[in-house]
């Protein structure tokens, strides 16, 4: 397999904006969600290929486009417990030389706007070995699949909200 082509840039600020190009319009929406919560710029396009590939190319480069943003100043740490709909999710994350994520969603039987669910953890994989991260994520309540994937990708934009900026109080 070779490796699917991608531009990305992220950078801090005020407020979050997203121009994702990734050829999955779920996976678009859903980073979209993330750079909006973590107040993170986010431009990423990734060339057309398998769903698998795109998925993996998109969390490869984001997370990779995040290592500057959560070293130097950054707290590199972060949590967050967010709703979408009846969805609740959490996520947690710090840097961490051995990444990993850990999760108790298992959506492998689930698909949402045509994407197999079970792709996002793929996605969720790339991203934490990209960015150097342990992250992870617990559904608390949600039925839709589609609800259950926002409030995650939610929660997981406030942890790198936090993570990506200095911490409280100072350094």
């Amino acid at each position: 397999m070779s490796e699917t082509q991608t531009g990305v840039r992220v950078a801090v600020a005020d407020e979050g904006a997203a121009n994702v190009a990734t050829g999955l319009p779920v996976l678009d929406h859903l980073v979209g969600e993330l750079a909006r919560i973590a107040r993170l710029r986010i431009s990423l396009e990734v060339a057309p290929g398998s769903a698998d590939e795109e998925v993996a190319a998109a969390g490869r480069a984001l997370g990779s486009a995040l290592a500057e943003p959560l070293r130097g100043r950054a707290a590199g740490s972060g949590w967050a417990l967010l709703p979408e709909e009846e969805a609740l999710a959490a996520a947690a994350l710090e840097l961490s030389d051995r990444p990993l994520v850990v999760s108790n969603v298992d959506f492998s039987h689930h698909r949402v706007g045509g994407l197999a669910s079970d792709v996002v953890s793929r996605f969720l994989n790339e991203l934490a070995a990209g960015a150097g991260l342990t992250i992870h994520v617990r559904v608390l309540e949600g039925r839709d699949p589609e609800h259950v994937l926002v409030a995650i990708f939610k929660a997981l934009g406030g942890a790198l909200a936090q993570a990506c900026r200095p911490p409280e109080g100072g350094a």
